[in-house]
């Protein structure tokens, strides 16, 4: 498999709700029809639960975390759903399609469960959200793009400014320290 032309999109949460989001991803992947593109959940609506019953239940960082990420594969295959053609890719990412030009969705559960084998996994708090675990699957796969699909605008790359600002978690300049090579840029999906 060519892992240089794997391209990681991640669809922010925040679009779940949005009645034009199968249309306008779509299109929006449509752009790169010569690349692999693997597209990344974000959290949104089933996350937030998540993060709720901690606060209720004091489950604790490292529980919440697993169980948000077994929500992100909850959407994983809403998102699937979404992509008529749209292969789902877990843990043996080695697998997934290396056509130009496919687009498969990974399911963060068994891929997250087999990178957990690994030293340089990432840690299991709040912080660490669905951006910085984009990160992490964009390194995995050698992607040379990430790019997160958003409902807002961010114009440059200092990811610290951005963290300041709500756009992405708090890890994840932290998470762009294993990313060399990636060039990483947001888009607002809502406004294209």
């Amino acid at each position: 498999m060519s892992h240089e032309r794997w391209v990681v999109v991640k669809v922010g949460g925040s679009l779940y709700d949005w009645p034009l989001l199968r249309e306008r991803l779509g299109a929006f992947l449509a752009s790169f029809r010569d690349d692999n593109v693997l597209i990344f959940p974000g959290g949104g609506l089933t996350a937030d639960a998540i993060r709720s019953f901690d606060q209720v239940h004091e489950l604790g960082e490292e529980a919440s975390h697993w169980l948000a990420i077994q929500a992100l594969s909850v959407n994983a295959r809403f998102l699937q759903g979404l992509l008529p053609g749209a292969g789902l890719v877990g843990e043996n990412f080695a697998c997934a399609s290396g056509s130009d030009g496919s687009v498969s969705v990974l399911d963060p559960l068994p891929f997250f469960l087999e990178d957990e084998r690994r030293d340089d996994h990432l840690p299991h708090r709040w912080d660490v959200t669905s951006d910085s675990l984009a990160v992490r699957a964009a390194v995995l796969f050698r992607a040379r793009e990430l790019v997160l699909l958003k409902s807002t605008t961010w114009e440059g790359s200092d990811w610290t400014k951005a963290s300041d600002a709500g756009l992405v978690d708090s890890y994840f300049a932290t998470a762009l320290q294993q990313a060399l090579g990636v060039a990483v840029r947001c888009c607002n999906l809502r406004g294209r």
